[in-house]
């Protein structure tokens, strides 16, 4: 699981920072990529990347500013002429499904794989037997949600040599204790998987959110995240600003993670109005109050290891 940032601006595109758009890469754990917001120009970012829109599974809009989703209609029209032939499906606020159809329907463009656009409301939005996302309405000047991804439990390391003392051998049988079946042996024996497997693996949670102000639904998205990507277009002590605009300075971001009890925090959705010489300035900001606090750069990835 990692996290590849595609652009980390805030309102418009900069030299050195590129509007919204952000990959969480999940190829070990289904070979595939999903999407959260797609700014402007975010499929010709996605060109100087490994990054494979064929693989790109899902797509979470957080709000319909211009600079999270003016990006949108190219990238879908791009993964259609480039082969991509799996179904996608967006999710995000009501006005994402309009969008999408005007634009691909003006624009007489025909996409030769499944598109499904869910407009959602608070609560789970996705679930089955990999991750589960949640979506909470966080407070900006229009509908802005933020996601919580979470990984579901991974059972724990086969205890081979006990299988093997009890007499079964490697094979059939071994996968399906370690997915947690119940197996009856030839010999009537009855193996029940949690006598033969060490403690599950507690899955990671990653939270992705929106444009917002400093608020509750913020922290409890955030709640005991492995990684938790917060914006902050203003720096400490621009608290009136960033209220007045809707937005959170780098100490608010960093008081959710604390909060929240957050492994690493991520700074992004940057104001240009900092440049490349006060961006250690904006995360020591941060780090006043949350140590492992990190600032996000185009094309900046980071890696979220399993929990131990």
């Amino acid at each position: 699981m990692d996290i590849f940032f595609l652009g980390t601006g805030a309102g418009m595109p900069a030299k050195l920072r590129n509007v919204t758009s952000i990959a969480l890469k999940l190829l070990e754990e289904r070979g595939a990529v999903w999407l959260f917001d797609a700014g402007e120009a975010t499929q010709h970012q996605i060109l100087h990347t490994s990054i494979k829109p064929r693989r790109i599974e899902k797509i979470f809009i957080t709000h319909l500013h211009g600079d999270h989703i003016y990006g949108l209609p190219g990238l879908l029209s791009s993964r259609s002429f480039q082969g991509g032939d799996s179904e996608v499906t967006i999710y995000g606020p009501k006005g994402i499904k309009e969008y999408i159809q005007v634009s691909l329907s003006i624009s007489q463009t025909y996409l030769k794989y499944p598109l499904t656009v869910v407009e959602i409301t608070e609560g789970v939005i996705f679930e089955d037997n990999q991750f589960t996302v949640e979506a909470r309405l966080l407070e900006h000047g229009i509908p802005s949600y933020g996601y919580r991804i979470v990984e579901r439990d991974r059972p724990g390391t086969l205890l081979a040599d006990k299988l093997k003392e009890a007499g079964v051998q490697p094979g059939p049988i071994f996968r399906q204790i370690k997915n947690g079946e119940t197996v009856t042996l030839e010999d009537g024996r009855v193996i029940e998987p949690n006598k033969f497997l060490g403690p599950s693996q507690k899955g990671r949670i990653v939270t992705i959110l929106g444009d917002t102000r400093f608020c509750e639904n913020a922290r409890v998205l955030a709640q005991d995240a492995d990684f938790l990507i917060h914006e902050a277009t203003f720096s400490k002590g621009e608290e009136e600003l960033a209220f007045d605009y809707f937005h959170s300075t780098t100490y608010q971001a960093a008081e959710i993670a604390k909060q929240a009890n957050c492994k690493c925090l991520c700074l992004t959705h940057i104001s240009s109005r900092y440049d490349r010489n006060t961006w250690s300035e904006l995360v020591n900001e941060a780090q006043e109050v949350f140590p492992h606090s990190e600032i996000a750069e185009d094309f900046k990835e980071f890696h979220i290891p399993l929990r131990s």
